[in-house]
């Protein structure tokens, strides 16, 4: 099997080496050390099980990859963890994560690992969000100690947003890869009859097409900021830091257009420990 296609290390040593430099990373290295150490064990699953589906092996070869994974998932749950995953086991009992959001995340490395993904219409983007995003969220918030109602409603709003940001900033690179996440339903509206990655973001039309997925992340901010405001503060802290980080981007990119070339909007590392400070303090 091509070593693009499989995770190198899932180890509890190299766990918190795959989150430093992210704004992940700035976001959980506030929480006490069991929750830190927990999300980092999160992060470096989610991080392995992306890099085997980004990676330039064929398309079958990544399926059998992530098959593997659900495999190592499985045997956490039924108490035989693989000895390299023993740290995520120990996450999982403490935190009471459930095995479902973590298949969820890897169906959703899956349709990217099926295929390129070209154009999917909404429902299908928002399912992708959903597990490749919000499941993440759903085992996040159960480390935070949020409460479960709440907890899955800011996942569900949170991860969208952050993803559908992420969906924006990447166009280019992904693009690049022979992938496209703006939805059909978009292009169509815009005129773009074209579902070519390269064709779509060389369009002069591309900025009605932004315009459009930017309001449908901007409205999941609002919606995950009415349920971050009637938390405790404590609670809430690390995910108030990573929904600033992405409110930043997002306007950044707003504020610089969409018409090419896009130079990569950043959030600098001096505003990035300011806003860790906003609100690491309680």
């Amino acid at each position: 099997m091509n070593d693009a296609a499989v995770p190198t290390d899932p180890s509890a040593s190299a766990a918190p080496g795959r989150a430093s430099g992210s704004s992940f990373y700035t976001a959980m290295r506030i929480l006490p050390r069991a929750q830190r150490e927990a999300m980092f064990e999160i992060y470096s699953f989610c991080r392995l099980v992306d890099d085997i589906a980004d990676s330039s092996a064929p398309h079958a070869e990544r399926k059998v990859a992530l098959a593997q994974w659900r495999s190592h998932i499985e045997a956490i749950y039924a108490g035989r963890p693989p000895v390299e995953l023993t740290a995520l086991a120990r996450a999982v009992r403490d935190f009471g994560l459930r095995k479902e959001d973590f298949l969820a995340v890897i169906d959703g490395m899956e349709m990217d690992a099926e295929q390129d993904v070209r154009a999917p219409d909404w429902a299908t983007l928002d399912l992708y969000c959903d597990r490749v995003a919000s499941a993440v969220g759903r085992l996040s918030v159960r480390v935070f100690g949020m409460e479960e109602v709440e907890g899955i409603a800011l996942a569900h709003h949170l991860g969208r947003a952050l993803q559908l940001t992420n969906i924006l900033r990447d166009i280019d690179e992904d693009a690049g890869i022979g992938r496209l996440y703006l939805p059909r339903e978009e292009l169509t509206k815009a005129g773009i009859g074209s579902t070519d990655p390269q064709t779509v973001a060389a369009s002069g039309r591309l900025a009605q097409v932004c315009e459009a997925v930017a309001a449908r992340a901007r409205s999941h901010f609002q919606e995950a900021d009415v349920i971050l405001a009637r938390n405790p503060r404590r609670v809430v802290k690390a995910p108030r830091i990573m929904e600033e980080v992405y409110r930043t981007i997002l306007h950044g990119m707003t504020e610089r257009g969409w018409a090419p070339p896009r130079t990569r909007v950043r959030v600098s590392g001096l505003r990035l420990s300011w806003i860790a400070v906003q609100y690491a303090i309680i």
